[in-house]
């Protein structure tokens, strides 16, 4: 057994470094223009509804479904940089076409479409990172190299909303240069920098980046992907079969994780809007702020859980983070007698119709927005009578509210962060990227129901309903999570090479 040097030692972890900025930069990539989106796509093209709003916010999801398990399959088989320089370039380059969505004179909507597809599809990377660092590290390494790779995935999605709200100074005209064609306003801006930050890792992945794999004890083994050797030279821990029904497992608990809260961003907007008869202005900024504080809450427990899992287990941790989402969103159901304020306007006039087709996919800002009348000046605020549910169904309080978004922004991150790490270690030193891929899926698929989900049940049946539900899939994952509890072990635990 090759014993690791300190300069092995000190090369790993740059290049786990590395994978940290990488998997940051994907999510900045997502975050830097959500808020924008939306009427950028009202200047660009006046014939884009609500409904193709709701493809646009669901194809960055759809493109990292399908690149992810390809990602992962092409870094079993070849150097992990081929694939990584490959991912961060379509982000470029799409970022790029994103910045000239203005150009054409027609169809600028499905420019726009692409364009976030093609970022969706660089952000496949997650798996290839999540699968380095899983071969890159001990076991003992593992939860806290997991717990950082998602800390920098959730910062990447707090500072990518600041990084726009930075961009807005520049204005809706901005600069243009017409040699190039290319405007820099408050919408391209983001996108151009994200660009420049995708070059700058791309850079880094050549300068810095290196293949390293050790076994689950920490010894330098060889690697596959290593430029030169030949497909095949591995160690003999890799001898025996992974447990499929602990990897399916994994991956049904990690959907519902990711699912629940793709609820929890989608319903903030509208819920608030309903609930305390906030104005679109209002909803956007003070949800923008609790979900701030979330994220920073979820980057602490992210650090405090690498210790606390060290003491009681990955998978005691997961089970009490899914109690906390349960209560959560238990708390949210509303009770007592005062109804919330009805929003009686007329809605006629309308230059898009409300019909159940553009509701499928409608995202969260837009369920209110269809609310205003053409012939109205003032925004309505309150819950729209055309919502049936607001004529019995009682208020949540903004306690019960807060509440809930401290509790599920402590259990999500706790969840997210032993999932990957339980994943990683039931599938042992065979290479992950493939079985990374489908997990990352899972989670891309999650995070496209979820809006869906929300435009149905909760405009149709309401809160009560929505709510109900969540709980019971949260409830059936607890079910679950028992059933497969001492299935949940390390590759090298279950066949008696280690202790666990």
């Amino acid at each position: 057994d090759a014993v690791e040097t300190q300069e092995h030692y000190k090369s790993r972890w740059r290049s786990v470094w590395i994978m940290y900025l990488t998997m940051f930069l994907s999510s900045v990539g997502f975050s830097i223009v959500i808020m924008s989106v939306w009427p950028y796509l009202q200047k660009i093209d006046p014939t884009a509804d609500a409904s193709f709003l709701g493809w646009i916010i669901a194809s960055y999801s759809i493109g990292q479904m399908v690149a992810s398990p390809l990602f992962g399959l092409w870094s079993n088989y070849r150097p992990r940089r081929e694939p990584l320089v490959v991912s961060t370039a379509i982000s470029v380059a799409a970022n790029c076409l994103y910045a000239y969505v203005h150009v054409p004179h027609s169809h600028n909507k499905y420019y726009m479409l692409t364009a976030r597809a093609l970022v969706g599809f660089g952000a496949g990377n997650v798996a290839v990172v999540r699968s380095y660092i899983a071969g890159a590290t001990s076991l003992t390494e593992r939860t806290s190299a997991m717990a950082n790779t998602s800390a920098c995935q959730a910062v990447g999605f707090i500072l990518g909303p600041v990084f726009q709200t930075c961009f807005t100074l520049i204005g809706e005209e901005g600069v243009t240069w017409k040699l190039i064609r290319l405007q820099l306003n408050m919408y391209t801006a983001p996108v151009l920098f994200g660009a420049l930050l995708g070059v700058i890792n791309i850079i880094l992945i050549f300068a810095i980046f290196r293949e390293h794999r050790v076994d689950d004890m920490g010894r330098q083994c060889k690697s596959i992907n290593f430029e030169g050797e030949e497909n095949g030279v591995l160690d003999q821990d890799e001898e025996g079969n992974v447990d499929h029904v602990a990897v399916v497992a994994i991956n049904f608990l990690f959907f519902v994780i990711l699912f629940v809260f793709a609820v929890f961003e989608t319903i903030a907007t509208p819920l608030t809007m309903d609930m305390y008869s906030w104005t679109r202005k209002e909803a956007v900024f003070y949800n923008g702020i609790i979900l701030s504080v979330v994220g920073i809450e979820s980057v602490v427990v992210f650090m405090v859980v690498k210790t606390l899992s060290k003491k009681t287990g990955e998978r005691a941790i997961l089970h009490g983070g899914l109690l906390i989402v349960l209560v959560g969103f238990f708390i949210l159901l509303p009770w007592g007698k005062k109804l919330p304020n009805i929003q009686w306007q007329e809605i006629k006039n309308n230059s898009i119709p409300r019909t159940a087709s553009t509701e499928m996919l409608m995202p969260f800002w837009s369920l209110q927005a269809m609310q205003l009348p053409s012939n109205h000046t003032v925004e309505p605020m309150g819950c729209p009578v055309t919502q049936a549910w607001c004529l019995h169904t009682p208020m949540i309080y903004l306690a019960q509210y807060i509440s809930s978004d401290v509790l599920i922004g402590l259990g999500y991150p706790v969840c997210n962060v032993m999932s990957y790490t339980l994943y990683s270690k039931i599938l042992g030193p065979k290479p992950q990227g493939v079985y990374m891929g489908w997990l990352t899926a899972s989670g891309s698929g999650a995070r496209i129901l979820g809006p869906v989900f929300v435009s149905q049940i909760y405009t149709h049946l309401g809160p009560r309903w929505a709510f109900s539900l969540i709980c019971g899939v949260v409830v059936v994952s607890l079910l679950l999570l028992e059933i497969v509890y001492k299935r949940l072990i390390a590759f090298s635990v279950r066949y008696g090479r280690m202790q666990e």
